[in-house]
């Protein structure tokens, strides 16, 4: 009973919390305060994909008394008039306006802690102890500014939210695009790695083997996007990205297998360049799934009503066509996200300058940080957390932040389909920015991976890890 009320307290104070149980082993606190962020932002992304599934308006709608219920509330914020019916309740509360709120809710509280936490070098900067501990006061303002979001009636604010959460995805993905350039080498390199050390040559068969697998998996995705995104003569747009990105990806594969830069960048190879180009092509696919010409798009997604209706009406003009909230254009982006904030928040690169960035500690600072002090015991009987930065903070505070914010904004552009909001506040309407902006992230995608590769031979005087 003690130990589960410590961990409860420790929620009001500025120690980390532990968990209620003497089995697990010892966790250090920037690892279990990263998991708690973490907690916290799977949290909203959840909620905001509860908020765009159909199946919550259509159950709205059918409580009769939920208008009554918090009409008093509704009349605080000026939007007593939209309380007629459930109807018009559900509209308020689910769709892209309550995304776009609970979005900024979060954006809010990752923003105000990324601006708290600047320059904090190790726990003993005061600060450290609201980035450990005060869980309770943390969720509390989180709650507090949703709700507060939930507010406002401002029938401009989704439109220039929007603009904002537009820029702030664009920035997400660029840094995306360095996480995966940079896990590609550090993939191929420990594999490499592995094979010089024990001469095994499974590790060379492995890497052989998912080159192969990449390589078919792109030559399959240019396939599918030359039948069903590019077959029409309307298409010209489509086929030209499909085609260039095709004379990109050949291109930086040959490169990376040519003898003077493999003398320079000896992890250089075919494995990167088939994770590369397979991602580049997946780039392109995302980039004609949010084109509004239903000749060149078999998605065809274009309008979203806020009553979260499933199929729009076809026609020319406006190209409508039916609608999927959490097709794959919206799975495997929100996948990815997931994949690249792990990478991010939990580990370590092999590459300084980003590592540099990222406020990772040095090789040093890292092996002195892993001494765990098992022997100190606090008699509570439950799990030992322990500090590892008194010396130095294991990442960057305010990039740990940054990040969360702009996975925030990408998120809410991701479920809302890249889609600009109308005047009305009923519709999302299609934008030809959504395809440019993913398009344009696969050719910086290539331009990042293509410069890592002649960096080493273009900057001969500079060492590169």
């Amino acid at each position: 009973m003690g130990c589960c009320l410590g961990t409860v307290l420790c929620c009001f104070g500025q120690a980390a919390c532990s968990l209620c149980c003497a089995c697990l082993p010892s966790v250090r606190s920037s690892l279990a305060t990263r998991i708690a962020y973490l907690c916290l932002f799977l949290a909203g992304m959840i909620l905001a994909c509860i908020f765009m599934a159909p199946a919550v308006g259509e159950q709205l709608v059918k409580v009769d008394s939920l208008c009554k219920t918090i009409k008093p509330v509704l009349t605080l914020s000026g939007q007593s008039q939209n309380c007629e019916n459930a109807a018009g309740v559900a509209k308020l509360f689910i769709g892209y306006p309550a995304v776009y709120r609970l979005c900024l809710g979060l954006a809010c509280f990752f923003f105000l802690f990324m601006i708290i936490m600047i320059n904090v070098q190790s726990s003993k900067d005061p600060r450290s102890k609201i980035q450990n501990g005060f869980w309770f006061f943390k969720i509390l303002i989180v709650v507090g500014i949703v709700i507060g979001a939930f507010f406002i009636k401002d029938p401009k604010f989704e439109s220039a939210w929007m603009v904002i959460g537009a820029i702030g995805a664009f920035l997400f993905i660029l840094i995306q695009l360095i996480l995966i350039v940079d896990f590609a080498h550090g993939w191929s390199a420990n594999w490499l790695e592995k094979y010089d050390e024990t001469k095994n040559r499974c590790w060379f068969v492995s890497l052989v083997i998912f080159a192969v697998l990449f390589y078919l998996f792109f030559i399959g995705i240019v396939v599918v996007l030359y039948v069903f995104y590019a077959k029409e003569d309307d298409c010209k747009i489509n086929k030209f990205f499909v085609s260039i990105n095709l004379i990109f990806c050949v291109v930086v594969s040959v490169v990376s297998c040519l003898p003077k830069i493999q003398q320079y960048n000896t992890h250089s190879g075919l494995l990167q360049s088939s994770f590369i180009s397979m991602y580049v092509m997946y780039l392109t696919w995302s980039s004609m799934a949010s084109g509004t010409n239903p000749n060149c798009n078999p998605q065809a997604i274009c309008t979203l009503s806020t009553n979260q209706t499933s199929a729009c009406v076809a026609s020319t003009g406006s190209a409508s066509q039916s609608f999927q909230t959490f097709g794959y254009d919206v799975v495997i982006p929100l996948v990815i996200l997931l994949i690249c904030v792990f990478y991010a928040g939990f580990s370590s690169s092999r590459n300084t300058a980003i590592n540099k960035v990222r406020g990772c500690p040095t090789k040093e600072e890292a092996v002195k940080a892993d001494s765990s002090p098992a022997s100190v015991e606090d008699g509570s009987g439950g799990q030992n957390v322990w500090d590892d930065e008194d010396d130095v903070v294991t990442y960057s505070y305010t990039f740990f932040h940054f990040m969360f914010l702009l996975a925030t904004l990408f998120i809410m552009m991701t479920l809302t389909h890249w889609y600009s909001p109308s005047t009305e506040q009923v519709t999302l309407n299609g934008s030809d920015a959504a395809v440019w902006v993913k398009i344009a992230s696969s050719w910086v995608c290539l331009l990042i991976y293509f410069w890592s590769l002649i960096a080493p031979l273009v900057l001969k005087n500079r060492v590169f890890e």
